[in-house]
């Protein structure tokens, strides 16, 4: 084949940057590039140089993003002999060409010979000097200094946070900026606020790519943030006059939302081209758990983060990408030029974020106060990394011992290595951070977190970087030893002590609730987590005019004596293939306990345990309880069951065919009277009903006895969202306010049905109760039921939060959603033969 008239050239690794523009060039504008990796020379050219490769199938042929992952292995195949086929979606765009191998082409040497250009400008290597090909391009560093300063100050898209924005210097052109925080921080809420001051403050487009959140969901934060409205009331879909108003004005806003299915790095890198002044692509989220339908997750994140990286460099577009998760690990394996890191402080109403870039570490801080109720951050302060002059230098503050640690620790806060835990890492990147702004007070803070940090043996590799961070964290310890002999030892870390979680381990009997003497009063002012008030406030708000105490008098009647804590439905439920064995553990505070040890089956496969936990589950299902506010009324057998109606009801166990599946009633079946039949509330009635339509019982229910009273599901939903909002702030805190918060809200519902006679209480209504139990138990049983519909193997399911499942691939079952929030699960690993550790929260 001749040698044309080449337009431009470059080596492999520049065309694989560049390949996206180079292909749109060749489409719209009919120019060839010269394209050379090592010996080996190929044409990226328009398709009017091979028509035929218009033809489906007529060559190989691939889509751009794939393209330019595999480039050099094309480029190999197209200089055998055999043209290569780009194309965009399904529509060949341009074509990889062979070109003969003695015809001229620019070379790669740029090392000054004769003929180059000494002060900027063309180079062509010695026996190219009368080529036609276009020649590389080199800038003197004059050239660079006289283009940044006649840009000025960048002008790229920002946060609409002016500490935020201080540290960053806002979103960089051609850059991968990553958002790192663990789940319920707010990383997302970062993502939509760089959205929402770019396209709503400054007009300029915005391509909202959104793996996680779906359009409505990305709309009503918006608005949420925008009005100042509740973002919970919005979900719902409850819309103040003023909120439709701003909703409307949104309309015409240059904001592209892409929540398609199956969306990946690669169609986000395909898609992005297309739209016309595009000022910056966020990407809502990474997920660092791998979930099969989530393309951008676990180990295919690395590849991901790779694609945004070139189409950032490519687009010349700042790329901004949310990562649940703030593992050191994982961010060293993504191809980030910045990472923010979001992390809580001591004081729950700031987050700090950590500015670090790829080969600075960290270059400065600032502090946000989450907003979350209204879907947004506030600006709290920056800690700026750069000093006036007439400040005294940063290296002054701290003392020797302080500065070699965060010194020796940089390479690893950077993300330059690992090997570090995540919890180690961060304290690290903070001491840094507070010697570089000169912050006394933040250095203070950390004393703590820096001793427990450097008391602790670390696994280190036996590298120069590895034996000095040793060194310095020996000192630094010694030193803290030095200082604190004699003094008291100082508290616990938080989550290192014992908590009111420690009380599971108790068996409580049915008569016992752990309820004592002044439980029953208001808290006091200004406390945590004012549970029982907000519980009292709620019923007491309810139009229909609840009775929240049933009369001494009337509770050896009626249905009163007929509800029991066997209704709660709980499941105590091993797979029957599975040995379970209760063995002695002790723990680390010396308390003797037993734990659960399964034994599953060479018949299973390979493969892990892996624990689910769900967190808050009896205040998450107070979000919709359906019971009777009012007195529960005699109404006898029922033909069927009234939707408008809540109470107890009296009917047959019906019959489970389902091995892999404990039954729907659980330790409810255990306890049958004569006649085979068990009393049950609400919550059981619908989970039978719903699993009798959907076939999976093949008779429907009978009702041989009822007590009921007028429906309500809402009673408990302030009490729910109160609950909810608390837990997301204190979370963050962890220690005593969220201990606090854990114990007042046990107590308040446990206060719904207190089991002493003499234990006071603003409440005795049974049935309110157990229904909250059984609603909780249902949609435990529910969510097991989907992951074993969907191909899972169930090990064991109890109470009202614990599952086990049996994982070949160390992943948790799809239909759980991981994270800290209610409803949402913890899950961890272990391998068959260990024995159940005790849950997180």
């Amino acid at each position: 084949m001749s040698q044309p008239h080449e337009e431009a050239a470059m080596n492999a690794t520049e065309a694989r940057t560049e390949l996206f523009s180079l292909v749109k060039r060749a489409e719209k504008d009919g120019l060839t590039t010269l394209i050379h990796k090592h010996r080996e020379r190929v044409l990226l050219a328009p398709l009017d140089r091979l028509p035929a490769a218009r033809k489906a199938d007529a060559f190989p042929s691939h889509a751009l993003s794939v393209a330019q992952k595999d480039l050099g292995e094309l480029i190999t195949l197209a200089a055998q002999g055999q043209p290569q086929v780009l194309r965009r979606s399904r529509t060949p765009v341009a074509v990889l060409l062979p070109v003969d191998t003695t015809s001229g082409a620019p070379s790669s040497d740029t090392t000054a010979r004769a003929g180059a250009a000494l002060a900027g400008g063309a180079v062509n290597s010695p026996h190219d000097q009368d080529s036609d090909s276009a020649p590389r391009r080199l800038a003197t560093l004059g050239d660079a200094i006289s283009a940044a300063l006649a840009s000025g100050p960048t002008g790229g898209p920002t946060f609409g946070l002016p500490g935020l924005d201080a540290a960053t210097g806002g979103l960089q052109s051609g850059r991968l900026t990553l958002v790192a925080a663990a789940p319920n921080v707010g990383g997302s809420l970062l993502g939509l606020a760089a959205a929402r001051q770019t396209a709503l403050v400054d007009n300029q487009r915005v391509l909202y790519a959104a793996s996680g959140p779906n359009q409505a969901d990305i709309m009503r934060r918006i608005i949420s943030a925008e009005t100042g409205g509740d973002y919970p009331r919005l979900k719902q879909g409850h819309l103040t006059t003023h909120e439709q108003q701003v909703a409307r004005e949104l309309v015409q806003a240059p904001l592209l939302i892409d929540d398609g299915s199956e969306l990946t790095a690669e169609a986000i890198a395909e898609t992005a081209p297309y739209v016309q002044d595009l000022a910056l692509v966020v990407v809502d989220r990474l997920q660092a758990t791998h979930n099969a339908r989530l393309p951008l997750s676990g180990d295919r994140l690395p590849d991901a983060s790779q694609v945004l990286a070139g189409l950032a460099r490519t687009l010349h577009v700042p790329v901004l990408a949310i990562v649940d998760s703030a593992d050191p690990t994982l961010l060293g394996l993504l191809d980030a030029d910045v990472i923010l890191t979001l992390a809580p402080t001591e004081d729950p109403s700031k987050v700090q974020v950590t500015v670090a870039e790829r080969d600075f570490g960290a270059i400065g801080s600032a502090y946000l106060r989450p907003d979350l109720l209204h879907a947004r951050f506030l600006d709290a302060g920056t800690a700026p990394a750069v000093r006036t002059p007439g400040e005294e230098p940063a290296r002054s503050l701290g003392s020797a011992v302080d500065r070699e640690l965060a010194e020796a620790a940089l390479p690893y806060t950077s993300g330059v290595l690992q090997g570090l835990p995540a919890s180690v890492t961060h304290v690290l990147a903070a001491l840094r951070t507070a010697l570089a702004n000169g912050d006394q007070e933040a250095l203070d803070e950390l004393g703590p977190s820096l001793a427990e940090a450097t008391a602790v043996p670390l696994q280190l590799s036996n590298t120069a970087e590895a034996r000095r961070l040793a060194a310095a964290l020996n000192a630094y310890n010694t030193a803290v030893s030095a200082d604190t002999t004699g003094q008291p030892a100082a508290p616990s870390p938080v989550g290192s002590g014992n908590t009111s979680d420690d009380a599971d381990d108790e068996a409580t009997g049915d008569d016992e609730d752990g309820l004592v003497p002044g439980d029953e009063e208001d808290e006091h002012e200004g406390a945590v987590f004012p549970a029982l008030k907000i519980l009292k406030d709620a019923v007491s708000r309810s139009k229909m005019h609840p009775i929240p105490v049933i009369r001494t008098e009337e509770r050896e009647d009626g249905p009163w004596p007929l509800i029991s804590e066997d209704m709660d439905g709980e499941p105590r439920w091993v797979h029957p293939d599975v040995t379970s064995t209760r063995v002695a553990h002790t723990r680390d505070n010396g308390k003797r306990v037993r734990r659960d040890q399964l034994d599953v089956p060479a018949s299973f496969g390979d493969g892990v345990l892996c624990l689910i936990d769900r967190n808050g589950s009896f205040p998450s299902a107070c979000s919709a309880v359906p019971l009777a506010p009012n007195k529960l009324l005699h109404t006898g057998p029922l033909d069927a069951f009234d939707k408008t109606q809540a109470g107890i009801y009296l009917i047959d166990i019906p019959e489970w065919d389902y091995p892999a599946m404990p039954h729907p009633l659980g330790r409810l079946t255990d306890r049958p009277d004569d006649q085979g039949r068990v009393w049950v509330t609400t919550p059981h009635i619908k989970q039978l009903e719903r699993l009798h339509r959907d076939g999976h019982l093949t008779t429907p229910v009978t009702i041989h006895d009822s007590w009921t009273g007028k429906a309500n599901e809402s009673l408990f939903k302030p009490f729910y969202t109160a609950a909810r909002e608390a837990r997301t702030q204190l979370i963050q805190a962890g220690g005593e306010p969220y201990k606090n918060y854990k114990t007042r809200l046990s107590i308040a519902l446990r206060l719904l049905w207190p089991k002493r006679p003499s234990q006071r209480s603003p409440f005795w209504r049974p049935d309110w109760r157990m229904s909250m139990v059984a609603e909780a138990s249902v949609r435990h049983w529910l969510n097991a039921f989907k992951a074993v519909q969907e191909g899972h193997t169930l090990v064991a399911l109890r109470n009202v939060d614990a599952a086990i499942f049996w994982t070949p691939d160390e992943t948790p079952p799809g239909t759980y959603r991981l994270g800290t929030g209610f409803g949402q699960v913890k899950a961890k690993f272990i391998r068959p033969g260990e024995f159940i550790p005790e849950g997180d929260d």
